[in-house]
């Protein structure tokens, strides 16, 4: 493989990780008139009722399983990854974890030559990258990557990185159920009103979290010992994140159609849209043929192979 096309490659993967990282972490300020088409009228319930509402609709999104997503990313320039918008769409499950999206943006567009969109797959833990016909010329013709995290890190032999890629799998499960359950924790929610998101009525609630509350309530995070935790903590505050800003419009039906939510960063404030729609819809994922794929595994072996070899000439 020559090396703009692992460039390429490693362009896709810091996207997809991306995507990962930050699918929770969505602002909604600056953002409820487009929500909306018109401004809301401020309709207060107590907090009790807030909880039966967001406690219903955790209960039947969970139980959905599926939805399909419409989400876009803003993020500041300067964001590994990052350095203008992304948009992501297509079908996810959750309960297991599948997902069939397809991601595209400026992180790809300043890269010569890569795709100008790549479609993700996720089934059994197990990530594919659609990297297009003119990627495949540089890949022996197979446009799919196949990217098995779990094997990856038990391969690696460290115990911290396979938590490390093991917990980034959690990551990738940024589903609505998800989002509610810690949106729930939020010592401050409360309801903001009634409001229209693309035509349908909705509630609209709010709440916030510190970083302290945002990882005691994440899954990603259960794992880690007390002390990795603090450890954990720390660097977060000295990078400058400080906490999340949740919202959620929940429909009459009580599912959430729309979530926003954001996390400052030195760099700005990165901010995702989620739209929700189609609920309980089957989430049929299946892996591309193993003709058409690369295993990121023997990609690294290749390299580690070339690279022993120009050590040796």
């Amino acid at each position: 493989m020559t090396k703009s096309a692992w460039k390429r490659v490693g362009v896709s993967l810091t996207a997809v990780a991306l995507v990962a990282g930050v699918a929770g972490c969505q602002s909604g300020e600056g953002e409820k008139k487009k929500a909306t088409g018109g401004s809301e009228k401020p309709q207060t319930q107590s907090r009790e009722a807030v909880t039966q509402v967001l406690t219903a609709a955790y209960k039947k999104t969970a139980a959905a399983k599926s939805a399909k997503v419409h989400m876009t990313m803003e993020m500041p320039a300067g964001v590994k990854g990052g350095d203008g918008d992304m948009e992501v769409t297509g079908t996810m499950g959750w309960d297991p974890t599948v997902m069939d999206m397809t991601m595209k943006g400026e992180a790809f567009e300043a890269e010569p030559g890569a795709p100008e969109q790549v479609r993700m797959v996720w089934l059994d833990n197990v990530m594919y990258m659609d990297m297009g016909a003119k990627q495949a010329k540089e890949m022996d013709g197979k446009r799919w990557v196949k990217m098995d995290l779990g094997k990856m890190a038990e391969l690696s032999g460290d115990k911290a990185i396979q938590k490390q890629m093991t917990g980034n799998l959690e990551s990738m499960n940024q589903d609505p159920a998800q989002q509610l359950a810690m949106l729930l924790e939020s010592p401050n929610l409360k309801h903001v009103g009634p409001a229209k998101v693309d035509g349908v009525e909705t509630q609209h609630y709010k709440g916030t979290l510190t970083l302290e509350e945002m990882m005691k309530t994440n899954k990603q995070f259960t794992s880690l010992k007390e002390q990795e935790r603090k450890k954990l903590t720390e660097n977060m505050k000295k990078a400058g994140v400080k906490g999340y800003d949740t919202e959620v419009w929940v429909n009459e039906d009580e599912y959430p159609v729309r979530m926003n939510i954001g996390m400052d960063t030195p760099e700005g404030k990165i901010k995702v849209v989620a739209k929700y729609s189609d609920y309980g819809s089957k989430a049929t994922v299946t892996p591309p043929p193993a003709g058409e794929t690369v295993d990121l595994m023997e990609m690294f072996k290749e390299l580690s192979e070339g690279l022993k070899s120009a050590d040796k000439s």
